[in-house]
């Protein structure tokens, strides 16, 4: 009975998204105050019914129901009960309930935090909101029903969870991932709106930006987290490999720092409004791009879901209509939008713009490496594989340049900013970085070129960020005014751009200087990688909940002292009998330790893989200075508007020039 309810439940969350589509918007077109209220109730009910059908799914994974087809497929009653929780969204049907139940979710955090702005705006986004929610139900209803049963013949135990995903990284890495994924939707509905009531000002561009920054941080989350899973699960002890389905994350991730930096300019300066709605519709048609690369089946992937042509045909559809509806929609509206200011070659708004070209440079150059594969497939026209050398030395470029400009455009000022005054002012950043640089390469043992670029590029963001942040902490009262002076949105500048660096340090180190060695090796034997010796002392065997697994155990030695013992296990599930590797880390902030067990070469030898990566922490840790810099900027007291104080400010105008500190923040 419960799986019935769970689908009777998406069938009630349809027709309410339905009505959300059409009601609110219908009032706000004709001026009906009554249509317009239904809004926010409609947009509750669906995220209750949405919520409903996610909990009846959930409680069908906890409690073994294999009559239901999902649940069967999917887990076993072997499996940890945190393992069933995760499984839910371990495959097509249960991911892609949680990502409708995400994209509910913001629709109702939009609907319960934006009741400042004017009826007319937020009934448009909520319509908008529910347009893409119809979508996404109708595909569930229709080609990816999760409560499918399997009556009469109900099997005795499920098919397991795929090994893969049983892992801590897998339980929290989706729905990091699909918060942002599903939130730059929020953003593509005030564009919508804005498009349909004509209002491209410094008031929707303030509106906009919160939801856009807090789904960037939530994706710059998932990424990371989705990273971190692949470098100690994998068992290659890689951080990044170029896959289709991680640049799918990655595209509208670029896309989305070149949205953020846009509402900054519109709302500061009142420009870039078309560019900048334009990169809303992209970004969001990213979003889409990516579901449909994961869920299509035109990929095979380890992170991939699903094989199925129709699901992939409804997926290229939605793509297809909401792309060119809103295109049609923005070259109908965006010609008629008008730009007054002004602004000289060396301005802020001249460094914003050219981030933007650096990054939507790196969104298309990502993209084509990823989707031109597979269009020549497609068209039969031979198969052709675009790997890791390809982007390394096509995106690496693009990424230092974007650095080497974000340092030089803290200090530019907007509206114009005096050569001079400029080249002064980075004349000690530049030789501080210079001579720090120098430094931790011959730390690191000797000069390699990109090295010197990559680590230039983040010595110059970070001295740059810290410099701007001591001039601006100049003050009467002292240094701890000053600082306490600058707004939130300030500090979620810096902490984002320290977070850049921090990341582009830690993948320039680990990809330059890291070491690994794939060694064979039996009990007894020690290998040497760098400045580490590993001793293979012996191979023991133990028990899991679900699997059996030989572990190794290496004595892991720099000059004659134990720094640490490392015990990776080679693992049998008993279900599938599927072999996974689980690799041991002992892992430091300035270097981690690797070490997995390969395939048994004989009856006492082992392929080992041994591996120093210096810095790969830095990866993660800058994500989430990133992360925390969203979350932080959005926290700024200039967002709590009221709607009256947006009334004042003419549809076409920008909003009054902010003080110094404010608009340093607006950048980030």
């Amino acid at each position: 009975m419960y799986p019935e309810l769970g689908q009777l439940a998406l069938i009630l969350a349809l027709l309410l998204a339905v009505l959300l589509s059409v009601v609110p918007l219908a009032g706000s077109l004709t001026g009906r105050d009554n249509l317009q209220a239904f809004a926010r109730p409609l947009a509750s009910g669906m995220f209750v019914f949405i919520g409903l059908a996610f909990a009846v799914l959930t409680h069908a994974f906890v409690t073994d129901d294999f009559s239901v087809a999902y649940v069967a497929n999917n887990s076993n009653s072997l499996l940890p009960w945190y393992y069933k929780f995760s499984a839910v969204w371990g495959g097509h049907e249960g991911s892609l309930l949680l990502w409708i139940l995400m994209l509910a979710g913001w629709t109702l955090a939009v609907a319960i935090f934006s009741r400042r702005l004017p009826a007319v705006m937020i009934s448009q986004v909520l319509s908008v909101l529910g347009m893409v929610c119809v979508g996404f139900l109708l595909f569930i209803v229709i080609t990816s029903n999760p409560f499918d049963r399997l009556l009469p013949n109900v099997p005795a135990d499920g098919a397991d969870l795929n090994p893969l995903l049983q892992d801590f990284g897998l339980i929290v890495h989706p729905p990091m991932l699909y918060m942002g994924y599903v939130g730059f939707a929020v953003a593509f509905a005030f564009a919508i709106a804005a498009l349909i009531n004509g209002r491209l000002d410094a008031a929707w561009a303030r509106w906009s930006r919160p939801w856009t920054t807090v789904a960037w941080a939530f994706l710059s989350l998932g990424i990371a987290l989705g990273s971190w899973w692949a470098y100690y699960e994998l068992g290659w002890g890689g951080w990044w490999f170029w896959d289709p389905v991680e640049n799918a994350s990655l595209l509208p991730w670029l896309s989305g720092t070149a949205l953020m930096h846009s509402l900054a300019v519109t709302e500061k300066r009142g420009v870039f409004k078309s560019w900048t709605v334009l990169l809303a519709i992209v970004t969001f048609a990213l979003s889409l791009l990516g579901t449909f690369l994961v869920r299509s089946g035109v990929l095979t992937s380890v992170h991939a879901f699903a094989s199925d042509p129709e699901r992939g045909t409804f997926l290229l559809g939605l793509l297809a209509v909401t792309v060119i509806a809103s295109l049609a929609l923005y070259a109908f509206r965006a010609p008629v939008v008008h730009v007054r200011s002004r602004y000289g070659s060396l301005s802020r708004e001249v460094f914003l713009l050219l981030n933007n070209v650096l990054l939507v440079s790196a969104t298309l150059l990502v993209a084509v490496g990823t989707l031109y594969p597979l269009v020549l497939d497609y068209l039969e026209l031979g198969k052709l594989s675009i790997g890791e050398p390809f982007f390394n030395l096509t995106f690496s470029p693009l990424a230092v340049a974007t650095g080497l400009l974000l340092g030089a455009g803290i200090f530019s000022r907007w509206k114009k900013t005096d050569g001079g005054w400029l080249a002064r002012k980075l004349l000690w950043p530049l030789a501080i970085s210079v001579v720090g640089t120098t430094a931790v390469m011959i730390g690191y043992g000797g000069f390699k070129p990109w090295a010197f670029l990559g680590i230039f590029a983040a010595m110059w963001v970070t001295v740059a960020t810290f410099w701007d942040l001591w001039d601006k902490s100049s003050s009467r009262k002292g240094r701890l005014h000053g600082l306490k002076r600058q707004s939130r949105s300030y500090y979620g500048m810096v902490l984002g751009h320290l977070g850049l660096a921090i990341t582009m340090a830690g993948a320039t180190v680990v990809s330059n200087y890291g070491i690994e060695r794939d060694v064979r090796m039996v009990p007894g034997d020690v290998a040497t990688v760098g400045d580490y010796q590993f001793a293979f002392r012996d191979i023991g065997a133990r028990q899991g909940p679900n699997f059996t697994a030989q572990y190794g155990t290496f004595d892991v030695m720099l000059d004659g002292e134990l720094v640490s013992v490392l015990h990776p296990e080679k693992r049998q599930y008993t279900v599938g009998m599927s072999v996974m590797t689980e690799a041991d880390i002992d892992a430091g902030l300035f270097r981690d330790i690797f070490v997995a067990i390969g395939e048994r070469i004989t009856d006492e030898a082992w392929a080992i893989r041994l591996q120093y990566k210096p810095l790969v922490r830095w990866l993660w840790l800058g994500s989430l200075f990133m992360a925390a810099g969203g979350f932080l900027a959005i926290a700024d007291r200039r967002y709590r508007i009221r709607e009256e104080a947006d009334k004042k400010v003419p549809a076409g105008t920008a909003a009054p020039e902010p003080g110094s500190a404010t608009s340093a923040g607006a950048a980030s």
